[in-house]
């Protein structure tokens, strides 16, 4: 479990190798703190290019006085920069030493081989044979759901949760994976299945939800951009984010699914330019899996109550709105459910998890 709460870290790195120009050998992760309007201008300019790319926060715009950054810069600049913070008074100090190691040993099969499936990262066609067995081995509690393909057609398989069977009841929707280098978060989907249908009559609690609610999770939304990230060859890009869709006029790949969906579209938090890790796509719901999952949702417009996104790195509940400084209707009641939440996890696992509207709370960070 500490492997993978170490990787865990590597799961939102932005920025990286967008276009496949630059080459990763041994990359180091900076904690800066800047402490001026200038100093966030210099830093700005320096993630404009491949000598580093913000991995925390992910767009330039988010940067903050006195807040703290996380840079990861490729092995052969790492002196430059380092030079051009020092240069600048700029607070820095190396929070990850040598990213390679970390990713070679995530990609190291002697380990994964002998590990728990479910605390070690699987492959997609490992994934697509445990939807296959569990909707097997549970016929009575899983209905898999076929919900659309991928731009490189690949499956879209959404497994349904069902305790006690009775017309019109409530729904969740938990999905995993959008962003393809998160490799926790489908990992997580796979545990959560797991735990809720193993433990179905034998825990008040998932007794309780199964009976009452039914679950629908997306393991792996952006299958092409997940099976890109474990490519074994010279080329590889464990750092990919989106999808694998061809962009007209573009020699740059893929859209931010996150970022393609029909709200509040390609905004000024957004991208129009192909190559950057946050484009919106050439129009709302242009990629597959978007529509995919955005017609199954409407479809189930009268069922499903809950969207949960399961995404890395950081700890973070967010609620909407991530677009808007304004407030959801029913702001106050979500706020305290999410303050009550951070308290039990940190009660029983030590961690703390800040909560908030994603356009505050992540700026912030």
């Amino acid at each position: 479990m500490k492997v993978l709460l170490v990787l865990a870290f590597l799961m939102n790195l932005d920025n990286l190798l967008q276009t496949g120009d630059c080459a990763s050998t041994r990359d180091q992760v900076l904690s800066i703190t800047t402490s001026t309007s200038e100093q966030e201008e210099i830093l700005n300019n320096i993630t404009t290019s491949c000598k580093a790319m913000l991995w925390r926060v992910f767009e330039p715009q988010y940067i903050k006085e006195e807040g703290e950054v996380h840079l990861l810069v490729l092995a052969e600049n790492s002196q430059a920069v380092k030079e051009e913070l020092q240069k600048n008074n700029i607070k820095h100090q190396v929070w990850l030493d040598n990213i390679q190691d970390l990713i070679d040993m995530q990609m190291d099969s002697k380990r994964t081989a002998h590990s728990d499936f479910y605390e070690r990262f699987n492959t997609l066609e490992e994934i697509y044979d445990w939807i296959n067995q569990t909707s097997q081995l549970y016929s009575n509690m899983v209905e898999t759901v076929l919900i659309g393909t991928s731009f490189e057609k690949r499956p879209l398989y959404v497994l349904k949760l069902s305790g006690e069977k009775r017309a019109e009841k409530k729904a969740i929707w938990m999905d995993c994976g959008i962003h393809a280098r998160e490799w926790i978060s489908p990992a997580f989907c796979l545990w959560f299945v797991n735990h809720m249908l193993r433990n179905y009559k034998g825990d008040q609690d998932v007794t309780l939800i199964l009976d009452n609610v039914d679950i629908y999770v997306l393991p792996v939304f952006n299958p092409d951009g997940y099976k890109h990230t474990w490519n074994s060859t010279a080329t590889v890009n464990r750092m990919w984010r989106k999808n694998r869709s061809h962009n007209k006029n573009s020699t740059c790949i893929g859209v931010d699914l996150n970022r393609n969906f029909d709200a509040n579209w390609c905004n000024e938090k957004t991208s129009k330019d192909p190559c950057s890790v946050t484009y919106c796509g050439p129009s709302p719901e242009s990629e597959p899996e978007t529509q995919a999952v955005a017609n199954f949702l409407r479809s189930h417009n009268d069922s499903v109550q809950i969207y949960y996104a399961i995404h890395s790195y950081s700890q973070m509940l967010l609620f909407p709105y991530s677009y808007s400084l304004d407030k959801i209707p029913n702001y106050d009641e979500v706020s305290d459910m999410l303050k009550d939440v951070a308290e039990k996890i940190k009660t029983y696992s030590g961690n703390t998890y800040s909560y908030g509207p994603g356009a505050t709370t992540i700026s912030l960070q």
